[in-house]
């Protein structure tokens, strides 16, 4: 078998990370046999409603219509996240966590000079000019910019489900991807322990050289199959919970917003996420510091608060925070869910799915023979990106002032900060984020991710002589006022989400 070449893809489960690994897959690789089983008998989780500027490469490389992907998955735009409460619970406690990077932020030192100079202005406001567009609801193109051109770096909000539908739609039409709507009730192995078949309920064995695993939080092969433990990280991230709503605007003109809110909570946090025809609103929580009834009626607070209608009773969602020892274990790679969760505070699930779709494709094993190399660098790539990813959604925890409950007060225990993250902080007590702290490519979260968070939460460096001198401070300046210029000329020049969305909708985009 070492020397078998790998001819036919097998994935188990549908959803946003079944389908998306299918087309990123077919897109680069025309010769291979791709087949989707999906279960008509488990329905999709049908959160994970924000994603990351990468999403746009992605759709883009499978050859998705922009306009299309807006008409069909109720898509708006998302430029960055806003973060209310994290650090006081004051009403006037805010930042937020843009998709661009600071104006020169590759050129020189920006935020002793902002430290120094501006502390009572929050940081990403000056250094930035996409809060200003957030703040006043604009969009991150004109409705002549070419589809996937941006003028500011955006990602989307989307509903889950239709994605989902929408993308298997693509695959199976425009990139010649089998699907076969049936339930797996078993694995048939080989002598040497790989997976040799899916035995279904309909279709019979449907046999393949390499499985992908997108069961969901099942983890049909990786974890039920083959036991691949799995790594709770409750200990650091506490959330294990979730009330998901859907609710509709107060009137079919309301806004849209164009980031992603998150606003603190006595035992969590609740999302607010704008589409076209309705906003979808959760709050996640930890089970540990409050029970369901008055999760409830904290999330029924926030609507009320916000002016929302009356729209029934949440969903419940329950989950384990962690991830696989292994994410690809002989001939079976998980993707999404079963490869592990993390509460969705900055939106790496569907992040997550495209990194490791991407990886998969780019790498893709010739033979069997190959497949472990590949493999081992796979799970090296992916143990990295996860606590990666846990680290920097730590960090907002742990640079919160809030006391007002158990909660905040235990999101700060040291015993509960990977090892990591201490050292980074006591780094940053005295310089800021570099390049030098993320080595890798692809990093998950670049540093000016980290600068966002710790200056927009009220971090204090004690910056040395070099990283004030004149020069510095006045090329640090000079990016200030590009910044509050480009804020100036974009604000007039840009339409309101709403408005561009409403105009993809009756027009479309013109193509690249």
């Amino acid at each position: 078998m070492a020397s078998q070449r790998i001819r036919h893809i097998v994935i188990v489960g549908g959803g946003s990370a079944g389908w998306l690994s299918a087309g990123v897959i077919a897109a680069a690789h025309p010769g291979l046999k791709i087949t989707l089983v999906e279960s008509p008998d488990v329905a999709p989780i049908g959160v994970g409603e924000g994603t990351w500027p990468t999403m746009r490469d992605t759709l883009a490389k499978i050859g998705v219509s922009e306009t299309d992907f807006f008409r069909e998955c109720n898509a708006a735009f998302k430029q960055g996240s806003k973060f209310s409460g994290w650090m006081t619970g004051q009403e006037d406690d805010y930042y937020f966590h843009p998709f661009v990077l600071p104006q020169g932020y590759s050129e020189t030192p920006l935020a002793a000079r902002w430290q120094e100079r501006h502390p009572d202005v929050p940081f990403a406001d000056l250094v930035s000019f996409q809060p200003h567009l957030c703040a006043q609801g604009r969009a991150p193109k004109q409705a002549a910019t070419p589809e996937y051109a941006a003028v500011a770096n955006y990602g989307y909000h989307l509903d889950a489900g239709k994605f989902g539908l929408f993308l298997r739609q693509h695959c199976i039409a425009k990139l010649g991807v089998t699907f076969v709507q049936d339930h797996v009730v078993t694995i048939n192995s080989h002598e040497n322990g790989d997976i040799a078949s899916l035995q279904t309920r309909d279709h019979g064995a449907i046999e393949g050289d390499l499985f992908v695993d997108c069961s969901g939080m099942q983890s049909l092969l990786l974890g039920k199959h083959f036991g691949v433990e799995f790594l709770s990280q409750k200990h650091v991230l506490f959330n294990d919970s979730a009330l998901a709503i859907q609710v509709p605007y107060a009137s079919d003109d309301s806004p849209i917003a164009s980031q992603t809110t998150s606003t603190a909570q006595e035992s969590g946090w609740i999302w607010d996420i704008g589409l076209p025809t309705r906003r979808g609103v959760g709050y996640v929580y930890s089970s540990a510091h409050t029970g369901d009834l008055a999760a409830e009626n904290v999330l029924r607070r926030y609507l009320k608060e916000t002016g929302t209608p009356d729209a029934g009773s949440p969903r419940k969602l329950s989950f384990q925070p962690g991830y696989r020892r292994q994410f690809w274990h002989r001939n079976c790679v998980a993707i999404g869910l079963s490869a592990g969760f993390i509460e969705p505070l900055e939106a790496s699930a569907l992040a997550l799915v495209e990194l490791s779709a991407a990886m998969l494709s780019d790498e893709m094993p010739a033979t069997r023979e190959v497949m472990d190399i590949v493999a081992r660098r796979f799970n090296e790539a992916f143990t990295y990106r996860w606590e990666r990813v846990i680290d920097f959604l730590k960090l907002h925890y742990v640079l919160s002032k809030r006391s007002d409950s158990p909660y905040w007060r235990d999101n700060r225990d040291p015993a509960s900060i990977p090892e990591r993250l201490s050292e980074m902080l006591a780094l940053w007590r005295h310089r800021a984020p570099s390049r030098y702290d993320f080595g890798r490519i692809d990093e998950v979260f670049p540093s000016a991710s980290y600068q966002y968070v710790l200056y927009g939460m009220g971090f204090r460096t004690e910056f040395n002589a070099a990283d004030q001198r004149a020069e510095i401070a006045q090329m640090a300046d000079g990016y200030f006022r590009e910044a509050s210029a480009l804020t100036a000329k974009m604000l007039p020049a840009l339409p309101s989400n709403r408005e561009l969305i409403d105009h993809i909708r009756r027009h479309g985009l013109q193509k690249i």
